[in-house]
């Protein structure tokens, strides 16, 4: 028996099961997406472990079962080598908080949990797994770790649950190239860099297998090791000394002293009541609702069930199946059905016409929404507490693909219902769906909820919030990945290529797993009502607007653009020849390793920082701060990157992105990505156009109206500090804004205790440096860099400004002491920010977590304010007879095309509008500017 997948028992009778809970821990830790509770605490270790846990007790039903952690503190390999494992950083703080957990969860599952100090958990399992051999009982290791293979022989073999093989001696032999009784010296000659185990220097696992066939072990080996010649062999005669060190290190003990015997190891009964609590507590969704229900967790019925879930294992009816075959097994989650012909088709168009809501999602030829096509539409619908799924194929054009129905007339029999406001539909990601919908003449309506921001707006950093992640998070299941039907790389295939098989399984899931996370998502919004008002009232309604925005595109002039790239590859040579006249020898740019060279030894400049490999980093802060010491040669390479950058990033790369069609570039804005709220653009990313430089501000200029129109460009002035004001309540900054005094101006007659008409360039400069550092959390250390000053001096401006505005002061302190006592910050529409690390033992990550806190609420409360005008501004446009297109949004910028006639009422309204979207105790202000590019209406 070799390594194989596991649809089989080891032994008839019940096996001896040891846990490498350790292995299992960071296995986890580093597999599963960064999952968290809604108080912050990180749980994706703690679902994983649970649910390895879970396969083998479904698997086997075991009834004597342990799980082994390593304790903390040094073991006796410390003691006999002072280095081992000395490299391995310290453990993070969101993996170590959630050690306990995972224990409490153990124990209360009725299994032993054992932590023997001064052994390693390796050498627990070892020392069992022998005593059992001995009992002539067989053991299964459940692990990860490759040190493990020096314990299988015909009693004891491995078990990974993460890719589902076991490990007899015949499978050792295949993974590695030795025996079981050969592994220990395997691993001694090679050595373990994580470990710190010093090995032969240069062998490799060829080389060790190679030796080890040859020789049989490595005392053959030493007492022969003239033979081996070459570097490896001088290599291996140089430490010998050492290597029999390496194999007292990898050999795993077989006799500690134990606390508990092999009598003594057995299966509990699981403590119903703390499972309950655990899982609560964890947001350990699945599991809560089976013992919840009173099933036992991991038994063998409810087991099936659990496992069909996660496996998903579903069955896709063929073209005959009938209406009444639609019935729910009970085993399953739901029941897929793939549509061929009218009579199906027929039924579930009464389904979704009936439905309160209903699942939508398309399956297209590709992810540019602006271009694809539709392949096949997915659905799903509740009805009589029953789930079904069904994916109408449509164009799958694979050679002898199936008849499919007709594109055109299900797209029609749809359209009347999509297009319903009043028909609701929930989807993943719909403003997808929308442009690929409106790509058929499809307008869609009716857009009650979308999982991925029902998952943003509960809980933006709890996870990532593609269907994958929220699937395993919030249901505890795992989905079908695009590539496991389509493939990777090159030879990936489109969904039209994908045998309709194959595809309707991964495609019904969609729309399946959709509505279930709309009934696990929505429930938990509708218990914190400020957070569903976030949905329904700004998320939602944006998302529409969004797609609008995008649709409508924005023009750019081609014929600038390449000559500004012309421009820019004539000024990115003249930097390249400076550059090798400094060095005194070409060399490229664009290379790390050539420019370590040039700078740290050519030049002899001094190392500021190293790369994890111990070479001079040349990262962009390194040669800032070599630059701002007066060196030539990295102030030249910045410019160099920062032209590089303009030319590759937009001049060579907008006219690419030019849709063929519509002649314009369609961005995608993306509502679900950062964490404060704001929103961020995609293909092209038109929020990161440099606006500090002339050549980055030249860009701009190539972003043009039709003929006939005009730019508009409104921006909010300073909107982050007058909600700053009014957050503080600081009388100071609320006198400044209400009596329009220009805000940087008035800090720094403060700052300076000058009046506020002898203020000068530079104070005003300072001051805004300070305004806007201090909203930011910016030390005086960073200040005192950005205003090129003593750090005594930066501090005396900060200390001086928290004196004249005590208010701000009162803010910064009181939100750092609820955001520790809540979890999270809200903006003043009500959204959350979550801080995880908030109370983290870590001072960088905790002193992270406090700046973001002063900074969430501010930043979180800027982006809804914009959002809620867009909202406003789309809505007065539907009814609106002037001719005007919204078509960016940058940051608090609203970008608009619009008819030179329509400039004063246009201007008029949005400025209006723009102002009052949100009433705070300083007035909003709104600058606009209009101009025949975007850099002109700036």
């Amino acid at each position: 028996m070799t390594d194989s997948k596991i649809d089989f028992p080891i032994n008839p009778n019940s096996p001896f099961i040891l846990v490498d809970g350790s292995s299992y821990l960071f296995r986890a830790f580093h597999a599963m997406p960064p999952l968290s509770n809604s108080k912050g605490q990180a749980t994706g270790a703690i679902f994983g472990v649970i649910n390895m846990l879970g396969k083998l007790l479904e698997q086997y039903q075991p009834e004597k079962m342990a799980v082994i952690f390593d304790a903390k503190g040094p073991t006796f390999r410390h003691k006999m080598y002072s280095q081992y494992k000395a490299h391995r950083p310290p453990m993070p703080d969101e993996l170590r908080s959630q050690i306990e957990p995972i224990h409490q969860i153990v124990k209360a599952l009725g299994l032993p949990l054992l932590v023997i100090e001064g052994v390693e958990a390796d050498d627990v399992m070892g020392t069992l797994a022998h005593q059992a051999t001995l009992a002539q009982h067989d053991t299964l290791i459940s692990t990860g770790d490759k040190d493990m293979a020096q314990l299988v022989n015909e009693h004891v073999t491995l078990i990974n649950t993460m890719t589902d093989t076991l490990m007899t001696p015949q499978g050792v032999v295949d993974k590695f190239g030795v025996r079981p009784d050969q592994i220990i010296d395997y691993l001694a000659l090679m050595g373990d860099s994580s470990d710190n185990i010093p090995g032969i220097p240069k062998c490799g696992p060829k080389t060790a297998v190679k030796w080890l066939n040859g020789f049989g072990n490595i005392d053959n080996l030493v007492a022969n090791a003239s033979m081996i010649t070459g570097k490896i062999g001088e290599n291996l005669r140089n430490n010998l000394e050492q290597l029999e060190l390496s194999r007292q290190l990898t050999t795993i003990k077989l006799d500690c002293e134990l606390p508990i015997g092999l009598a003594d190891i057995t299966r509990g009964s699981p403590d119903m009541a703390q499972l309950k609590e655990l899982f609560s507590e964890y947001e350990l969704r699945t599991w809560l609702g089976q013992v919840t229900q009173g099933e036992m967790p991991f038994s063998k019925n409810n087991g099936a069930r659990a496992h069909s879930q996660t496996l998903q294992k579903k069955n896709t009816p063929t073209a005959e199946t009938t209406t009444e075959a639609l019935a729910v097994e009970a085993n399953n989650p739901a029941q897929y059905q793939t549509l061929f012909t009218q009579t199906q088709f027929d039924q579930w168009l009464q389904w979704i016409q009936q439905a309160d809501l209903f699942a939508i999602d398309t399956e297209t030829t590709s992810l540019n929404q602006m271009q694809a096509e539709i392949v096949g539409v997915c659905l799903a619908v509740n009805r009589d507490n029953k789930m079904y799924a069904c994916y109408i194929p449509l164009a799958h054009d694979y050679p002898d693909a199936p008849v499919q129905l007709e594109r055109k007339m299900v797209l029609n029999a749809l359209k009347p219902i999509l297009e319903d406001a009043k028909i609701q539909k929930v989807g993943q990601n719909l403003k997808y769906d929308w442009h690929v919908l409106q790509n058929h003449g499809i307008t869609l309506q009716g857009m009650q909820f979308d999982t991925m921001l029902e998952s943003y707006t509960l809980n933006s950093v709890a996870t990532r919030h593609n269907m994958d992640d929220l699937a395993l998070k919030y249901l505890g299941r795992k989905t079908i990945h695009f590539e496991e039907v389509a493939g990777k790389g090159k030879k990936q295939l489109t969904f039209n290529q994908i045998d309709i098989d194959t595809a309707a399984n991964y495609a019904a899931e969609d729309a399946e797993i959709t509505l279930q996370l709309h009934q696990t998502l929505w429930p938990q919004l509708q218990q914190q009502p400020e957070l569903a008002k976030v949905l329904t009232e700004i998320e939602m309604p944006l998302m529409p607007v969004l797609a609008r925005i995008e649709h409508n595109g924005v023009l750019v002039d081609t014929a600038m653009l390449a000559q500004q790239s012309e421009e820019l590859t004539i000024k990115l040579d003249e930097l390249e020849q400076q550059a090798h006249l400094i060095a005194g020898t070409k060399f490229n740019l664009n290379s790390s390793k050539q420019l370590q060279t040039i700078l740290f030894e050519n030049l002899a400049l001094p190392v500021i920082k190293k790369t994890p490999k111990g070479v001079p980093s040349t990262a962009e802060p390194v040669l800032a701060q070599l630059a701002e010491d007066g060196h030539e040669m990295p102030t030249l390479i910045l410019e160099y990157r920062s032209l590089a950058k303009l030319k590759s990033t937009y001049t060579d790369s907008l006219p690419k992105q030019i849709n063929p069609k519509t002649g314009r570039i369609h961005t995608s804005y993306q509502q679900a990505v950062a964490s404060t709220g704001r929103l961020s653009s995609t293909e092209p990313n038109l929020q990161n156009i440099p606006v500090r430089t002339a050549e980055g501000r030249r860009i701009r200029h190539a972003f043009i109206p039709r003929p006939g129109y005009k730019i508009l460009a409104a921006d909010y002035s300073q909107i982050e500090l007058r909600i700053m004001a009014h957050l503080s309540a600081d009388k100071g900054l609320l006198t400044a804004f209400s009596t329009g005094k220009d805000v940087h101006q008035a800090t720094a007659a403060e700052i300076f205790g000058v009046p506020l008409e002898s203020v000068t360039t530079e104070q005003r400069r300072s001051a805004k440096a300070v305004n806007f550092g201090l909203i930011y959390g910016m030390s005086a250390f960073g200040l005192a860099k950005q205003l090129n000053v003593p750090r005594d001096v930066a501090q005396d401006y900060i200390n001086l400004y928290f004196a004249r505005y005590p208010g701000v002061l009162d803010y910064m302190q009181q939100t750092k002491e609820q955001a520790k006592e809540n979890g999270y910050v809200s903006t003043l529409s009500g959204r959350r920010l979550y801080l995880p690390d908030i109370k983290s033992s870590n001072g960088q990550l905790r002193q992270y977590a406090e700046r973001t806190a002063i900074n969430a609420p501010m930043q979180g409360t800027a982006a809804d304010i914009i959002k809620t005008a867009m909202i406003t501004i789309d809505k007065w446009l539907a009814q609106s007879p002037l001719d005007v297109q919204m078509i960016m949004q940058v940051h608090d910028e609203l970008v608009f095309e619009v008819a030179e006639k329509d400039i004063p009422a246009t201007q008029e309204t949005i400025k209006q509008l723009m102002e009052s979207a949100m009433a705070l105790e300083v007035p909003l202000l709104v600058e606009i500017g209009i101009g025949d590019n975007w850099e002109q209406a700036h």
